[in-house]
């Protein structure tokens, strides 16, 4: 066996395992994705987001479960049968996922004050029309979910739920519990409450009747006094070397498994000559 062969047949079986390694990957995550549309009630308890947002999130693992294990499926089968149709199917997959992936980042530097702008009237739409329905949407619920895991409150501050929650301008400014601040106060009465209305997340049966669904607190110490762009900028600034740091691990993952796909499919044609000949 040539040097080129063995380098041929050393690329296909490297090609062939790690393909098969983010097979079994996607089908962990497509089996996830189903599991969390099976057994909703486990998840809600666990992560704290309600059913619209988790039902949400499932289907985009499943679908991105789905997409992998095909994409692999395609590099697994191409590069093991030596079939040039599928490697090149594989390669020109493997380079629109990469263009769109490089076409998103040049659009979010480049229009980052409008996607700012955009996300900031998303936000101050959704709490304008907070629980004008009595039920919660699912923008809505991800809001609470975000103000809860950011420690934050508002986009700007609190002050953008003053107005929006109480029925009259007598009455005291109030906001959503997720708003709340449980460790700067010991109150058990309102830590109650929050309780409660997160409970209400776990089962249909379990909600309050439709005038407890609104769970809010008043606008006082005991609440988040940071918005959550600001918090949102120093999660960003925390966690850059990661995002940037996965991201470019993505792509030269990509760029290799290009690399090697394309050298595997055009160098196919020069192993089968050469076999020929000799017979």
């Amino acid at each position: 066996m040539s040097t080129q062969e063995s380098c041929l047949s050393l690329i296909k079986y490297f090609l062939f395992v790690f393909n098969l390694f983010f097979f079994v990957l996607g089908s962990l995550i497509f089996c996830f994705g189903i599991w969390i549309l099976i057994d909703k009630t486990s998840f809600v308890s666990f992560v704290g987001l309600s059913f619209a947002p988790l039902q949400t999130w499932s289907k985009i693992l499943a679908v991105s479960g789905v997409l992998t294990m095909g994409l692999a499926l395609l590099g697994c089968v191409g590069a093991l049968k030596e079939l040039r149709c599928l490697l090149g199917l594989y390669f020109g997959v493997l380079l629109l996922l990469f263009a769109t992936q490089i076409t998103l980042g040049i659009l979010i530097s480049t229009q980052r004050i409008r996607l700012e702008r955009r996300v900031q009237e998303l936000v101050l739409e959704t709490i304008q029309n907070y629980r004008l329905d009595r039920e919660a949407t699912a923008a809505e619920e991800s809001w609470d979910y975000a103000q809860f895991q950011l420690r934050c409150c508002g986009w700007h501050g609190p002050r953008d739920w003053f107005g929006v929650l109480r029925s009259n301008e007598t009455e005291a400014p109030r906001v959503p519990c997720s708003c709340y601040n449980s460790s700067s106060t010991n109150n058990s009465i309102i830590s109650q409450k929050v309780f409660f209305s997160q409970l209400g997340l776990l089962s249909p049966r379990a909600r309050p009747p439709p005038s407890a669904d609104l769970c809010v607190v008043p606008a006082d110490d005991s609440i988040y006094n940071e918005g959550c762009a600001r918090s949102l900028q120093k999660w960003l600034h925390n966690n850059l070397i990661s995002i940037v740091g996965i991201c470019l691990g993505v792509g030269l993952l990509e760029l290799g498994f290009m690399t090697l796909s394309i050298f595997l499919c055009r160098n196919l044609d020069h192993v089968y000559d050469r076999l020929t000949r000799y017979r």
